[in-house]
């Protein structure tokens, strides 16, 4: 480290933080804290949060007139910064993570299952490639049903039971 490098981070030290630095600091904490209040409340569960932090964002659902929500979003913004929010915001961040794990999986199934109403055994071979633990006669079967209910504009049953299998292979890979 150059004697430059070395006074200028002693510098940055010594400097409080200006207010517009903590005005930012404090609308990143509101913003989460309004993340945190969309969610339901078994994911909510899922976050280590303060009783009293907890109690707000339950309360902020029962809140109709838009002023009271602003200011109760201040609120919570005030004791997210008494909380410990940088756990907070790593436990949102890996359970939105999930979730659109989740959603990538069931697009996946969604279109394999797709590629093989319209390909056929072609499709099948291709996604035993990429999943080889699925099994082929399962697969070979729930199709050729899914095209015959197709064609007799029956309701998609076996299209449906293709997609859970195809998921089910997918998340199990």
């Amino acid at each position: 480290m150059t004697q430059d490098n070395q006074f200028e981070d002693e510098f940055e030290q010594e400097q409080p933080k200006s207010r517009t630095q903590i005005k930012k600091e404090m609308l990143a904490l509101q913003a989460l804290g309004a993340k945190l209040c969309e969610l339901n409340k078994e994911r909510l569960a899922k976050i280590p949060l303060p009783d009293l932090l907890r109690n707000a964002i339950v309360e902020m659902g029962r809140i109709k007139t838009h002023n009271a929500k602003r200011r109760h979003m201040q609120f919570i913004g005030r004791l997210m910064r008494e909380a410990d929010h940088e756990a907070i915001e790593e436990a949102y961040n890996a359970l939105t993570q999930v979730s659109e794990q989740h959603v990538q999986q069931q697009h996946l199934a969604e279109r394999w299952r797709d590629r093989m109403l319209a390909e056929g055994d072609d499709a099948i071979n291709a996604f035993l490639l990429d999943f080889p633990a699925a099994d082929r006669q399962q697969l070979r079967q729930l199709a050729r049903a899914a095209k015959q209910e197709a064609a007799k504009s029956k309701p998609p049953a076996s299209a449906r039971k293709l997609f859970r299998c195809l998921r089910d292979s997918i998340v199990g890979a």
